[in-house]
């Protein structure tokens, strides 16, 4: 799994959008919005694509860190 930090972000310049998951390579679905508290003003929001399949895995790992904000559709 991918530093929170330097994770992958949505790019929309490089082509389709596709799961942030390390290794996958499925159509991203949904957005992950999260921030770093301790780098980040409360208001800022970062963005983790992912597919049906690593939704709950990527956001799990998120809010394990107190750092995912919400889910929504992509």
């Amino acid at each position: 799994m991918n530093d929170p930090d330097s994770g992958p972000e949505s790019d929309p310049e490089s082509g389709p959008a596709i799961c942030s998951a390390k290794g996958c390579q499925a159509p991203a679905v949904h957005e992950l919005r999260w921030n770093n508290p301790k780098l980040h003003t409360p208001d800022r929001r970062k963005v983790w694509l992912a597919c049906d399949e690593h939704r709950e895995s990527l956001s799990q790992f998120l809010a394990a860190r107190n750092f995912l904000r919400e889910v929504a559709p992509h």
